[in-house]
């Protein structure tokens, strides 16, 4: 009995695992289509971060942790990073900008 469980354990981490590697396999950039990967890393050393791109009906958006569509304007993977690992540097450059 212990071992059945021991054993499905291990077969749930690995079909996890195998998805996590699926999605970083997928990385593409915005218009890979349905089901493509953005990914996009800090040019501040805040890390690195993914989300899945979709055509929407004002051009490709992605999606932000939360859920929420955003977007992509010109670029899925700079959208991406000022919007996520870049946020608050982004909001600090723009908000110097409007004073000049």
């Amino acid at each position: 009995m212990t071992t059945r469980i021991l054993l499905s354990a291990v077969v749930g981490l690995a079909a996890v695992l195998s998805t996590v590697s699926g999605a970083d396999a997928q990385s593409r950039d915005r218009r890979g289509g349905n089901g493509s990967v953005v990914k996009a890393c800090s040019i501040y050393g805040n890390g690195c971060t993914s989300a899945p791109t979709r055509q929407g009906s004002s051009g490709y958006e992605f999606r932000m942790p939360g859920g929420t569509w955003i977007s992509c304007r010109l670029d899925c993977k700079t959208a991406l990073r000022e919007e996520t690992v870049d946020f608050w540097e982004t909001q600090r450059e723009r908000a110097g900008d409007a004073f000049m």
